[in-house]
């Protein structure tokens, strides 16, 4: 596996870049938009194509990379399914993983820090944003933090993995790269309590200033959205009414460019075809099941997503391809459901 941790000096953020093999697919979690540069030349350097850019929930301290990273390689943004962010590409939910080529990430919800706080484990390692720091924990007292959700987070969850799991935190401010669950249980002055309430005490009594860029950062992350004033996402953009008067008729394919676990979680518009967006690339080649489908069955592509950002991208993408007249649903499937069209549960 390739496994690179990045550091950014201003906010001390670790954003890390992992992949299974140089040539494949790359991952890359907690992003920040000043360091997008270098990271897009590591992957230029490893030859790596990057799917997906996850954060671990909203930052205060630092303007997530997430949207300029989709912007200039239209990857999959993630985040999970508490966060407020106005648009991401996917939303997740413990117990779902996320998934690039070989490798998995289960996802863990670890509230407390913030609301939208999430962890990401692989079999060794877990990244647990600000939950769990380096002989500290993630303070409590802004952004709906709760410092006895923050308890059972790490109590109830994390310290249970195993003792020989590495920790990498989005953030150390002495120096330190990596811990183990068994070094914090031994030696974080935080985790030395006896009850929920002993620790709540510490918390609420920290009187820690605000993180300075917060007033900028947080209002910047919540505003993340694919912008789709370009002409040919304009046009191509259907309401769900119009989209459903469609669904109706012969001369249309509705295709799906979520992944397997969503369509499982969340339902299909029935008839669909499912073309998962992480492989655009391949549907839109002359060959390519996109492609194909525009060229032989003469019939008008209706392109839908979770929210309607991976339909948006990749409306514009085949139009680049070569392949006019393809539709997408503005506000995705969430939309769909929420203006109560017909959909099936898989």
């Amino acid at each position: 596996m390739i496994f690179r941790q990045l550091f950014e000096p201003v906010s001390c953020t670790y954003t890390y870049l992992l992949a299974s093999r140089m040539g494949g697919e790359a991952l890359i979690i907690d992003p920040v938009l000043e360091k997008v540069e270098r990271y897009i030349q590591l992957l230029e350097e490893l030859d790596l194509k990057l799917v997906k850019a996850v954060d671990t929930h909203t930052h205060a301290d630092h303007i997530t990379g997430l949207a300029a990273l989709r912007d200039l390689t239209r990857c999959v943004t993630v985040m999970g399914d508490r966060c407020k962010v106005d648009v991401v590409s996917m939303r997740v939910c413990e117990g779902d993983t996320i998934d690039i080529e070989s490798i998995s990430l289960d996802v863990l919800e670890t509230p407390g820090h913030t609301d939208d706080s999430y962890s990401f484990m692989l079999p060794d390692r877990i990244f647990s944003g600000d939950t769990l720091l380096i002989r500290g924990t993630g303070r409590t007292d802004f952004q709906n933090g709760d410092p006895a959700a923050s308890y059972h987070s790490l109590f109830g969850k994390i310290l249970k993995l195993p003792d020989e799991m590495l920790v990498y935190p989005a953030h150390d401010y002495k120096g330190d790269t990596c811990s183990t669950i068994a070094e914090e249980k031994a030696h974080n002055p935080r985790l030395q309590v006896g009850s929920v309430d002993e620790y709540v005490d510490i918390m609420n009594n920290l009187n820690l200033p605000n993180p300075k860029q917060m007033d900028v950062a947080v209002p910047a992350n919540l505003r993340i959205g694919y912008k789709q004033a370009d002409p040919v996402i304009r046009e191509g953009t259907l309401s769900v009414e119009a989209a459903r008067t469609l669904w109706t008729q012969t001369d249309h394919i509705f295709i799906d460019l979520r992944e397997t676990s969503e369509r499982h979680r969340e339902g299909v518009i029935p008839g669909s075809v499912h073309a998962p967006y992480v492989k655009l690339d391949q549907f839109i080649k002359p060959s390519g099941l996109l492609s194909v489908m525009a060229e032989q069955t003469g019939k008008t592509i209706v392109l839908y997503c979770a929210f309607g950002e991976r339909s948006a991208m990749a409306l514009k993408e085949m139009d680049s391809a070569g392949i006019g007249g393809v539709k997408h649903i503005g506000g995705g499937f969430k939309a769909w459901r929420a203006e109560g069209a017909d959909f099936e549960v898989l």
